[in-house]
């Protein structure tokens, strides 16, 4: 049972989870510099930020001189209309690489509602990447080509459902316009 307030898109919630699975692990080693540029996400738990998001779903990241990570998401709606959010990410414990923050609000430079970032799996060579929360409320399948080849899927997939995500939730994010 999950008991809460939400005050900021996923990003601030206040309450109980009686049901809550074990947390998931973390990958042991991040190189920020290789995980900086742009992925694709190829699929996504599907929430009220991310719902009107039908296709060409993005992410980039870029390094900050402060060593924090400048976040823009990008997706096109129904209608062609391109949306876009920009946020800050860091790693606050050295330690936890895998473990990230993410805040998509700043007031006067403060990071508001900091949400939790986990990479939670990734391909050795950075060609994807698998992005949750301790919860396993919010999910990403990231890649860095636009497609993902079905067996590659397929072993993300299982990976998602070994730690404990249930694929059913997740939204195949094509990154071409549909055809009407």
């Amino acid at each position: 049972m999950l008991l809460g307030l939400f005050l900021v898109p996923g990003l601030f919630v206040i309450g109980l989870n009686t049901d809550s699975p074990q947390e998931p692990a973390t990958v042991d080693k991040l190189d920020v510099d290789r995980y900086l540029g742009e992925w694709y996400a190829i699929a996504s738990v599907v929430k009220f930020f991310n719902r009107d998001c039908v296709w060409g779903n993005m992410a980039n990241y870029s390094l900050r001189k402060d060593g924090k990570i400048d976040v823009v998401n990008t997706c096109y709606t129904k209608n062609g209309e391109k949306n876009r959010v920009t946020g800050v990410a860091w790693v606050p414990d050295e330690s936890e690489p895998g473990k990230l923050k993410v805040s998509f609000l700043s007031v006067f430079g403060v990071n508001l509602f900091p949400a939790n970032y986990w990479v939670l799996d990734l391909g050795k060579d950075y060609d994807y990447a698998v992005v949750g929360d301790p919860k396993l409320s919010f999910g990403w399948i990231l890649s860095r080509s636009p497609e993902v080849d079905s067996e590659k899927l397929d072993r993300i997939v299982r990976t998602l459902e070994d730690i404990g995500y249930d694929f059913s939730d997740f939204r195949l994010n094509p990154q071409s316009p549909p055809e009407d």
